[in-house]
């Protein structure tokens, strides 16, 4: 699979959605009981931690996670939807949803398209003019999780061929997220720089060759 764009040439046909499409089957989860429906995000696994109270979560995140869970509820979905753990990596502004459950799966749909859309309905209903922004994941059984670790890789390893070969790459159009990713990836990477060009949606990631980092060696 074509990754770059060397030069002047025409930009790769580059899908770095592809590689994360295909999902690894959901190990079952122990039964809980009788209880709350799937998509109520109350049921826990036994010896989980506690259940968040979400009467102490803010206003729009509390927003989010009721449209998710009205969302799912009438596409007929058996999920739970849950804000997930803070991992340290995202952002201050960041509300990240998790969905776990039966049709997690159907939920992500092909290359995370159905995924994609439940996260801007979302953004959209959470976001209304004259509100904080604040930046909306909807994920599904780490899907989009796992396309950001294998993101990271892929640009590290094309930074590496950037240093050793001079020459600057240029990834296929990315969302802000995505591109987000790849300039961290690649902050502290010897040798070269990431900037952004282009405008939405073909706003690309290019990985420039640092000369005075190649002329001192």
């Amino acid at each position: 699979m074509s990754e770059e764009h060397q030069g002047s040439g025409q930009p790769p046909k580059t899908d770095i959605h592809s590689a994360s499409s295909k999902r690894p089957s959901a190990s079952p989860r122990p039964s809980s009981g009788p209880g709350p429906s799937p998509d109520s995000g109350s049921r826990r696994d036994p010896g989980s931690a506690p259940a968040l109270d979400e009467s102490t979560l803010d206003a729009q995140t509390q927003k989010a996670l009721a449209f998710v869970r009205t969302l799912v509820k009438a596409m007929q979905m058996t999920v739970e939807v849950n804000l997930a753990p803070d991992d340290g990596e995202g952002s201050p502004d960041e509300i990240r949803i998790e969905l776990e459950g039966p049709d997690a799966g159907r939920i992500i749909g092909k290359k995370g398209n159905v995924l994609d859309a439940i996260q801007y309905l979302t953004a959209r209903v959470v976001v209304r003019p004259g509100e904080p922004r604040r930046h909306i994941i909807v994920d599904a059984e780490g899907y989009r999780a796992r396309h950001e670790d294998q993101l990271a890789q892929m640009a590290r390893r094309l930074a590496q061929r950037v240093a050793t070969e001079g020459k600057v790459i240029t990834i296929d159009p990315m969302s802000a997220r995505e591109r987000r990713i790849v300039h961290m990836a690649l902050r502290e990477i010897q040798g070269v720089r990431t900037e952004s060009m282009g405008e939405e949606p073909q706003r690309r990631v290019q990985i420039i060759p640092n000369k005075a980092a190649r002329e001192a060696t």
